[in-house]
Formats: structure tokens, sequence, C-alpha cells
């Protein structure tokens, strides 16, 4: 009796969707991608689908997972949940407002989720708006800008116009480009404008003020909610003076800072979010519950930021892969660089280990 061939499993190579570096979340191109962009996890093989396959395959499994990992799905966190659901109702509240909409501030340290919630922000109202309007492929209702630094009036109106990709003649005024920016967002129905980089905006300075004008006559002319995201805003004179008090009666602020560790919920959160990490990863040996039982490390190691947790485990799961182990361990945690910040944190909140443990780890 001759056996039937056995087809080997080949991995299928997922489709490309890397944003190019001409298409940032600052152009409708790239904001879209981003929008469309999900990332799907790759089939874990069994032990027999690894032996089957060539060296060749084996090579694209290990790549197809190492990017993957790369760009594991982001976790909601309560402070993205917070926002969203205040923006929300803002966007609610407004859409009968003829002037003097609501807005939110998104303000925090370097590091704490600013930008993350923001565009995250950006991507659940633009795929709210995508399901009530299925056939609409024009509409638009998200812009994304970035305040550059030493921002001028003329400089914050180009980054609106940049975004929907709209060119000038050699010769124009500021008054042409915010009149075409505004026909074009009226045109395609924004009503979010996401702010990036907000404290580029230095108000003692006579150009800071003009540009945080220009931003107010957008928020004017633009039937829109506007979010505002950057780095401790309100120690930058945002709230200052007579324009100062405009913003801070008609925006709501909220605060991004590093997880809280005390112990009760917030350790039961962060442990919960830790194991959520670890339940994405496609990790030949990993053993589940290894990354709750370092919870305490890992927080002392990121100092509570979010990004610099995902930076260590998305790290050491690539670096797992790479030296064929396919676990996280802490030893290999302790390979994984991770931003000043965190290290800083690290060394002046982490309990001191045993000797005997440092030396294992080492």
């Amino acid at each position: 009796m001759t056996r039937p061939s056995r087809t080997p499993f080949v991995p299928q190579q997922a489709p490309e969707q890397e944003l190019p570096p001409d298409s940032p979340l600052t152009t409708k191109e790239g904001w879209r991608r981003f929008v469309e962009h999900e990332s799907s996890p790759p089939a874990l093989l069994t032990t027999v689908q690894q032996a089957a396959l060539s060296p060749k395959e084996r090579l694209r499994d290990d790549e197809l997972r190492r990017n993957y990992h790369a760009d594991l799905p982001l976790v909601n966190t309560p402070t993205i949940q917070k926002v969203i659901a205040t923006s929300r109702l803002l966007i609610q509240l407004n859409r009968q407002q003829i002037s003097a909409r609501r807005g939110i501030i998104i303000s925090g340290a370097s590091g704490t989720g600013k930008t993350t919630a923001l565009s995250q922000l950006g991507r659940a109202h633009e795929i709210a708006v995508r399901k009530r309007h299925p056939r609409d492929r024009a509409r638009l209702p998200v812009l994304y800008v970035t305040v550059p630094p030493a921002a001028t009036p003329k400089m914050l109106a180009m980054e609106f116009a940049r975004f929907f990709g709209l060119d000038f003649p050699t010769r124009f005024n500021i008054t042409d480009v915010v009149n075409a920016v505004c026909a074009t967002a009226a045109h395609v129905h924004v009503d979010l404008v996401l702010i990036d980089e907000l404290h580029n905006l230095n108000l003692a300075t006579r150009t800071g003020a003009e540009a945080s004008d220009q931003l107010k006559y957008f928020a004017e002319r633009l039937p829109a909610t506007f979010a505002y995201a950057g780095i401790d805003v309100e120690d930058q004179g945002l709230f200052a003076g007579t324009r100062g008090r405009q913003i801070a009666g008609r925006f709501t602020v909220i605060r991004t800072t590093p997880f809280p560790y005390a112990p009760g919920a917030d350790r039961d959160a962060w442990h919960s979010l830790v194991g959520t990490l670890e339940s994405i990863l496609r990790l030949h040996h990993h053993q589940t519950g290894t990354l709750p039982s370092l919870s305490e490390y890992l927080y002392h190691r990121s100092g509570g930021m979010i990004g610099s947790l995902s930076q260590l485990i998305r790290g050491a799961a690539v670096l797992a892969i790479e030296d064929g182990s396919e676990r996280i361990t802490e030893g290999l945690l302790e390979t994984v660089p991770v931003d000043y910040a965190a290290e800083r944190s690290h060394a002046l909140t982490a309990p001191e280990r045993p000797r005997s443990r440092r030396k294992r780890i080492a």
C-alpha cells in the first residue's frame, strides 16, 4: 500500500504594509495607510511542520515572525481609552456649534504615549466614520499635522496644505493657503484635526504667539474638533495671558504619566498589561506566565513607560528568534537596550537583587 504524499506546510509571506519613507502620517497617503494597517499574527508552526520546512522556508518563517514582533499590535491602555471616549463626546457636542468648539490637549512627559494616544484617537474615529459611510472613499474625516520647530503662521498653514497635497505657485500669500486648506477640508468632510508637537510653539515670542493665533483661526474656520498633544504644555505658558485663558476655557487637558504601580489595582492592571503582551507573542518555546512573573522587573526596567515596555518585549522577541532560543527570559531582556529615561528610572527605583541572581543573569 502506497502512502499518499504529504505536501509540506509553507508559510505565506504577509502582504507588504510598511509605510514608505516619503509618506509620513502628515500626508493623506501616509495617514490612510496607517489607518488601514493591521498587524496579522503569523501561524505558529508545529514541530512536524517546522521539520518539513526547507532551509529557505525556515528563514522566511523566521523573518515573518521577526517583522511581526517588531510591529506588535498596540495594547489599548487606560490613557488611550480616556482620550478616545472624551473626544467622541466632544465631537458629538461640537457638531451643532458654529464657533467656540471644545477640544482636548494631551500633555505629559516625553515617552508617556502622547503621540500614540493622539494617532489612535484619529484611527478609531476614521474607522468609525468609514463604517457609517462605507462607499464614500473620498471622505477624509481626520487631518494630522505636527507643529514644526520655531513655527511661523505661514509654516503652520503649509503643514495643513501638505497633508492634502496642495501645491501653490512660487508667489503666494498665507491667505491663499488658508482658503485652499479650508475649502479642501470642507470638501472631504474633515471633522477631527490632530496637532502634534504643540510644545514647539513658543508663546513668549511674537512669532510663536502669531502661530498660536493661526491655529485658533483654523479652529474657527474649520467645523471640526481639535486635539493637541505636546510635552508638558501647561509649563510652556500655553494657558497664560489672554490667549491662554481662552484656550483654558475651551480645552480639556488629559495628562499622560508613567503607569502607576501602587499595591492593589495598579499592580494588577500592570500585570494584566504584561500578560496581554505575552499572549500575542509568536515564539515556539516561550512558557506562558513567564513575563507576568517578571512584572516587577519589567516595571522598573521600563520606568512604567508603555513605549519602553513595548521596546523591551519586542526587542527580546526578535532576539529570541535570532539566537534560536524561541523564549524570553530575564537574561535576554537584560540585553535589550532602552531609552535613557527608562535606564535612569531603573537605576533609581529597582530593588537590589541578590548577588547570586546577578551572577546567573550575567
